[in-house]
């Protein structure tokens, strides 16, 4: 169940998003200028809040991969562990994949193509975008609680994490 952004408890939302370089590794400059977009686009707006938590955000959360499974690190401000989630990447690679695909077609076709195929690209890529979205959602089920359009921003960041430049 997602909690409307309206009705969320005040303090359900990140305030900071940390990568692991660790496990995720730099990026070149157009890759790390990706993923601190992401970053910034998600604390900019977000819905975030772990099942069960008896505290009160704001969270910080820290993103690292292992063992292809993304690590989702959630804790207070001050530092306390909340949760931490393991979740496979597996159930993302196709949508990952075929997001990539329509977004290099997508750069391709604003270079050369008419605005109507342009748009019919675009719309192919924010309904990739949303399947992904509500792929995040479910697999957060029953143990974070996000909003649409929060979901749709993390996935966004599992994208740029993915990112080769």
């Amino acid at each position: 169940m997602t909690v409307p952004r309206e009705t969320a408890k005040p303090g359900c939302r990140l305030s900071a998003v940390t990568l692991d370089e660790a496990s995720i590794g730099r990026g070149g400059a157009d890759v790390e200028h990706e993923r601190a977009t992401a970053i910034y686009d998600l604390l900019e707006d977000n819905a975030f809040e772990p099942v069960n938590d008896p505290g009160e955000g704001p969270y910080i959360l820290h993103i690292g991969l292992a063992e292809n499974r993304l690590v989702l690190d959630v804790r207070r401000e001050a530092g306390d562990a909340v949760v931490q989630h393991h979740l496979s990447l597996t159930p993302f690679r196709k949508v990952v994949k075929d997001y990539f695909l329509v977004c290099e077609s997508y750069y391709q076709a604003i270079r050369t193509a008419s605005p109507t195929q342009i748009e019919a690209i675009d719309m192919g890529r924010r309904g990739l975008h949303n399947e992904g979205s509500d792929l995040l959602r479910e697999r957060l089920k029953d143990k974070i609680e996000v909003d649409f359009d929060t979901a749709r921003r993390l996935f966004t960041l599992i994208c740029a994490l993915h990112w080769r430049g």
